[in-house]
């Protein structure tokens, strides 16, 4: 038996080593076509010639070789800095530091990003990883939930709209506090990962008083008459909400899913997964290699302290408090519908001060507290690095004149009624064969917008245009196997990585599918 079983993984060993190597040498060939690409339009750096504020075909090519490249060598942050790169050749202007780094990062916006995404949540997170905060507070609910398998995924559900602040930490937190829940009412790892992941990205757009509105109005700024700030842009991401189609879809089926009210469950695979898990308690596939998850579950809360619901409500308190009230009453109370007041920057820095305050308050030492703010912004630094290329990938657009050209190519050809359909798809597949939402948004946004508003300058169309690239690009990266949410998701449910991409895969085609169809219809009867 122990003989098979180490047979068992020297095989899986072999698999994977030969699938590293494959993976690595074609990245390479990749880098290598990217170089020699880069090398050959330098000869004509400078000889392009622009017509109409645009260089013809070779517009479309640093957003279209960052997509290709980011799906080939399934790294994204190289595949953006080469999309930049390729821009400043095609434009002439060879110093990108001056020309596109330096404008794009010392922005305005992007110090909004940095202080929201980078210090704030990750300080936040991290604050949590000391206090325990989240932990309790997950068991704490947990036990006055949680009464059969049913429970357990609404229990799960719950969570993913409580931990709504983005893709990576709310698969972090639901996952590795639902999971033992899971375990101990049979249900299936397949279902917790689709349950995890359907209820990321999803609930962070569909419940936006985190970084999302802040990232999406710095790239459709400018855009459009409608956007002429990043400010106007946050404001019609709320706008929006209520057109966000995909994410309003995904989060119904995953709650009819976890009451088992669904008419039918499509996928053969996941159906089994439940028949297994109740029949005979075996969470996993006995084939399946599951990916552990032990790392995202440590904590490192000091030995004299005492993790108590006052460390996750008070901070989670103040930041829907701030962020959601002064929203609520300018719309509401004092009419201003077109400009309402958001205090999402102002909210995440109290949440951060309250969470430091009531763990002092508790008598943790106030090095363990900044150090726990370190850690959590060190956490996203990858993040923050690629949000900061992909700004400036935007800017590389506007310079070589992307929109213009698209604009130019297909905008008279194009009926309003397949727009949003097509966008969404289009940014289905993107997101898909990148692993990446945000990414997706940095290369179609400043094309999408422009694009949307030639074939129909409606705010009501725009609306739909903007909430399909949102959902679209959600989809893609809920569904990818290389996307740090479907990957996290595994990791932190402790399910094999292919299982949970073809059990989740259905149900999100059916999300997807109604979208798209309600898009269509609403734009067939009142556009």
């Amino acid at each position: 038996m122990a003989e098979s079983e180490g047979n068992k993984r020297n095989t899986i060993s072999e698999k994977l080593t030969r699938l590293v190597g494959g993976a690595q040498r074609l990245r390479w060939i990749s880098v290598g076509f990217a170089i020699l690409l880069i090398a050959g339009a330098i000869g004509i750096s400078g000889h392009i010639p622009e017509q109409d504020g645009h260089y013809g075909f070779w517009s479309v090519l640093p957003p279209l070789v960052a997509i290709v490249l980011a799906f080939w060598m399934r790294e994204v942050v190289s595949a953006l800095f080469i999309g930049i790169v390729l821009g400043g050749v095609i434009s002439g202007k060879l110093n990108i530091v001056q020309e596109f780094l330096i404008p794009a990062i010392g922005t305005e916006d992007f110090a909004l990003i940095l202080l929201v995404y980078l210090w704030a949540l990750g300080g936040l997170i991290g604050l949590w990883t000391r206090t325990g905060g989240a932990r309790r507070f997950a068991k704490w609910a947990g036990q006055r939930i949680v009464r059969g398998p049913k429970t357990a995924k609404f229990f799960t559900w719950i969570m993913g709209l409580i931990f709504h602040q983005g893709g990576t930490v709310s698969t972090v937190l639901t996952g590795a506090t639902s999971r033992p829940i899971g375990d101990r009412h049979k249900v299936s790892h397949e279902e917790m990962s689709y349950m995890v992941d359907s209820t990321a990205s999803p609930a962070a757009t569909l419940i936006p008083f985190n970084a999302w509105p802040i990232y999406v109005g710095g790239l459709v700024s400018g855009t459009i008459p409608l956007f002429q700030n990043a400010q106007d842009g946050i404001n019609f991401f709320f706008q929006a909400l209520p057109f966000n189609f995909y994410a309003i879809f995904a989060i119904l089926l995953t709650l009819l899913f976890a009451w088992e009210k669904l008419p039918f469950i499509p996928g053969k695979k996941m159906r089994n997964a439940i028949d297994r898990a109740r029949s005979t308690g075996e969470v996993n596939r006995a084939e399946a290699t599951p990916l552990t998850a032990e790392e995202l579950t440590d904590v490192e809360v000091p030995e004299d302290y005492s993790p108590g619901l006052i460390d996750f409500v008070g901070p989670i308190g103040t930041l829907l408090g701030v962020a959601i009230i002064p929203y609520l009453a300018s719309y509401f109370i004092l009419g201003h519908t077109e400009n309402p007041t958001l205090l999402i920057a102002e909210a995440f820095v109290l949440a951060v001060l309250a969470g430091m305050g009531i763990a002092l308050a508790k008598g943790m030492e106030l090095q363990e507290v900044i150090d726990g703010f370190v850690d959590g912004c060190k956490g996203v630094t990858i993040g923050a690095i690629i949000l900061a290329l992909a700004v400036t990938l935007k800017e590389v657009a506007v310079a070589v004149g992307t929109a213009e050209y698209v604009v130019a190519a297909v905008g008279d050809i194009l009926s309003p009624i397949v727009l949003p359909g097509l966008l969404m798809g289009l940014c289905m597949l993107i997101a898909f064969a990148a692993g990446t939402s945000w990414g997706t948004y940095a290369v179609v946004f400043p094309v999408a917008m422009p694009l949307a508003w030639s074939v129909l300058a409606d705010p009501f169309f725009i609306t739909l245009c903007f909430g399909a690239v949102i959902g679209g690009s959600v989809f893609g990266d809920q569904c990818s196997p290389i996307s740090d949410t479907t990957i996290l998701s595994s990791l932190a449910t402790g399910t094999d990585l292919m299982d949970h991409v073809y059990t989740q895969l259905p149900l999100a085609l059916l999300a997807g599918g109604l979208a798209v169809v309600v898009y269509t219809g609403l734009v067939a009867i009142f556009v």
